[in-house]
């Protein structure tokens, strides 16, 4: 079907991305994001379909009215340099997030780095093996790569994973072990693999042997698509989307890169003034700060693990 169409294509588009001019791909993404913006309408960037919470729903801790989680996946070698920029502006916030690495990429992962974000309070998860758009390629050589993600997990003492590209096979992903998945979203006509999973709050992947995952849905468009693809110039898309989430009592779930944050100087092509992100943390401090319950990915998973027997999932 039309899923099947879509990811022959990747797999083209993956295969000739190297040898492709960066503004051949721009253009080509903004004429699609363009057309898709008009056909989604009616459901982006609020799908009112995705607002009713799962059965028996317990609500957020201590009466919170809402969910705020931050999550940053770091392509290359730019953004791994930024983090310690990065970490700082968010606890200037009063908040902490949680970075997803990739395991085989053009930086490594060290020790230090671990710690340092393990003593700040945050988090660190696997994205994807390589940044490659190949990981699901096949079902044979699948296994392979996730045993090699198990193992990165265990030495990261990381729990979480998310995919490059938000590419997801649910059903795979249990040979992962992780205890939750962050590679969905509510709605998002904007990613290769467009389907939403239309709710705003975390979902229960159910795997053999009554084991499984906790799914958790971002549910705001990611700053890249939103500052370059799109080309909007404020952040207003976000607040009027977090509005209505706290409405809702969702999750306020946003991914966002440091690979494209401009922490100094005029931003490059593929970058944006970390003002905006900024901007997006005051907002949410100032108008929302006593309502949410402020937690790490992993902190949201055990809850809905611990207030939702297997039976009720």
């Amino acid at each position: 079907g039309r899923k099947r169409r879509v990811l022959m294509l990747m797999e083209v588009y993956y295969l000739l991305k190297p040898i492709l001019p960066w503004r051949l791909r721009m253009s080509l993404r903004r004429r699609r994001a363009e057309r898709r913006r008009r056909e989604f309408a009616d459901m982006w960037p609020i799908d009112e379909r995705s607002a009713t919470p799962p059965p028996h729903w317990p609500g957020w801790p201590n009466g919170k009215r809402f969910a705020f989680i931050l999550t940053h996946d770091v392509e290359g070698k730019k953004g791994y340099e930024r983090i310690p920029r990065l970490m700082e502006l968010t606890q200037k916030y009063g908040f902490r997030s949680c970075f997803n690495f990739v395991p085989q990429g053009e930086y490594h992962v060290t020790p230090g780095m671990l710690e340092m974000l393990e003593r700040a309070g945050f988090e660190a998860g696997a994205h994807g093996l390589q940044h490659d758009g190949k990981l699901y390629n096949s079902p044979k050589t699948f296994p392979a790569k996730a045993a090699q993600i198990r193992d990165v997990m265990r030495e990261w003492g990381a729990v979480g994973f998310r995919s490059p590209l938000m590419q997801h096979r649910l059903g795979w992903m249990h040979e992962l072990g992780a205890e939750y998945d962050c590679s969905t979203f509510d709605v998002d006509p904007f990613e290769p693999e467009s389907d939403g999973m239309r709710t705003i709050y975390p979902f229960w992947v159910q795997g053999p042997d009554s084991r499984g995952f906790v799914e958790l849905p971002y549910t705001l468009v990611q700053d890249f698509n939103l500052f370059r693809v799109l080309r909007e110039e404020s952040i207003d898309v976000w607040k009027k989307k977090v509005d209505w989430l706290v409405q809702q009592g969702g999750m306020v779930l946003i991914n966002t890169h440091p690979d494209y944050m401009c922490m100094d100087g005029t931003p490059g092509r593929d970058e944006y003034p970390v003002a905006r992100y900024e901007e997006f943390l005051q907002y949410v401090r100032d108008n929302y700060g006593d309502q949410c319950w402020h937690a790490l990915p992993r902190e949201v998973s055990r809850y809905y693990c611990e207030k939702l027997p297997v039976a009720s999932r």
